[in-house]
């Protein structure tokens, strides 16, 4: 199992503060805090809404506070290139959809309240057990639940690390361990625990700065954590007169290249060593990380020589523009104007890539995977949850928040492309059959 590096991020009256109870002020900025965990190499992120916490005058009041926490989790999960998963004031199943409608990679249901412990049917069968998490301070909360009713989150948040080895007993499923204060080489003992899948809390938060260094300690010692290991050296390829490379850069999500830049041997390795673009300026003939002084960071993806080993393809996730004059792409200075303007993100090739997943779930099952539950539970299962998205889409676009109906028929179109799995209909079939429709 790989080892996870977490932070966390405590949301209180728009500010990141210490911790769940502890609401001393570490950032008046949350999304300029995920922003350095990011920059950081930290793995993952927990967001924890505090509202409900607070002292309002009115519900109205409070509810403005939990929204608030929302659109911020949302910039969060904007600049944040790695998992973020978001728990706190969650009371209804409506409050882990709005979680999940922010980009969150999963839902933490506080087991420690009575109406989360109750909720997990109903958003297990909704969202299905890779999109929640539970976490507790006592295990004996997951006592009063069977093995396979555990099943129905794919893990755990123990907030007691003291009950550690009483949660490896009552429970097979993965955890993280959450830790506030620790000597940091002692965080090699839980992360040799089997089941511990990462470590959180302040230990991690206020270690951030080493934690590359924290990452070569475990593998050092035979823990395997998210650590950038390259195929290739820089000595593997073939430099100009000035020793430099040339860097092609292209958005990972719709293949728009972004920028053309060089590097040398130290921007080469300070970009594996990161995961961040690192290049060489020969105007002004120092290195430079892509985004240090406007934000506008770009998070390695891939990196791929050509057939020559002279030229490198980056794909990145790109934050913000990727050009100094504010543009996206440096690329905006037509020579030759095509037809017709392409589109920022071409649906026709997200569609596709969503199916090819949903079509290698089915081929290739995964315990824990919603989609295959879908698949076991048989084509009457689909069909219900094909119409009962259908319907969600009506009651959406009564509603005046935009937002709602685009998260509906994305709901749809997943649950959609289940059907269309389960029935052997293919996206160039349905393109077919629209064309002649023309």
């Amino acid at each position: 199992m790989v080892k996870k590096f977490v932070a966390s991020i405590y949301l209180f009256q728009n500010n990141a503060v210490r911790g769940f109870s502890d609401h001393t002020v570490v950032d008046t900025d949350p999304v300029r805090l995920a922003e350095n965990f990011c920059k950081n190499s930290v793995d993952e992120l927990m967001v924890f809404d505090l509202s409900d916490q607070a002292e309002y005058e009115s519900v109205e009041s409070a509810d403005a506070a939990h929204e608030a926490s929302l659109d911020t989790l949302k910039e969060i999960v904007s600049v944040f290139d790695k998992p973020v998963f978001g728990g706190g004031n969650i009371r209804r199943m409506e409050d882990v959809k709005k979680i999940l409608y922010t980009g969150c990679a999963k839902a933490i249901l506080d087991y420690d309240r009575d109406d989360n412990f109750a909720l997990t049917d109903e958003v297990n069968e909704k969202f299905g057990a890779e999109k929640l998490l539970a976490m507790f301070n006592n295990p004996d909360r997951i006592k009063m639940l069977p093995s396979e009713e555990q099943k129905k989150v794919s893990g755990f948040v123990l907030l007691n690390v003291h009950q550690l080895h009483e949660t490896e007993i009552v429970s097979s499923l993965p955890f993280y361990a959450r830790i506030d204060q620790i000597l940091l080489n002692k965080l090699l003992e839980f992360f040799a625990v089997e089941q511990v899948c990462g470590v959180t809390g302040n230990t991690i938060n206020d270690n951030v700065s080493q934690i590359l260094s924290l990452k070569e300690l475990c593998s050092e010692n035979g823990i395997e954590v998210k650590f950038p290991r390259a195929e290739l050296s820089f000595d593997d390829l073939k430099t100009n007169d000035q020793g430099l490379v040339p860097v092609i850069v292209q958005d990972e999500k719709n293949d728009e290249v972004l920028m053309m830049a060089y590097m040398n041997r130290q921007a080469f390795q300070d970009t594996i060593r990161t995961g961040m673009m690192h290049y060489y300026s020969r105007s002004r003939q120092e290195q430079w990380l892509k985004g240090e002084t406007s934000g506008h960071y770009q998070y390695v993806k891939s990196l791929t020589a050509d057939c020559d080993y002279d030229t490198i393809l980056a794909k990145v996730s790109q934050v913000g523009a990727a050009c100094h004059t504010g543009n996206r792409s440096c690329f905006f200075n037509e020579i030759i104007a095509g037809e017709e303007e392409g589109s920022a993100v071409n649906p026709l090739t997200i569609l596709s890539e969503v199916y090819d997943t949903i079509a290698d779930r089915k081929e290739n099952p995964r315990e824990g995977s919603y989609t295959n539950y879908l698949f076991d539970k048989g084509v009457d299962k689909i069909l219900k949850k094909v119409g009962e998205e259908a319907t969600e889409i009506v009651i959406a676009a009564k509603n005046p928040n935009v937002n709602e109906i685009k998260y509906e028929i994305s709901d749809f179109l997943y649950h959609m492309m289940v059907l269309m799995v389960e029935k052997g209909v293919t996206w160039e079939e349905i393109a077919e059959e629209l064309a002649n429709r023309h």
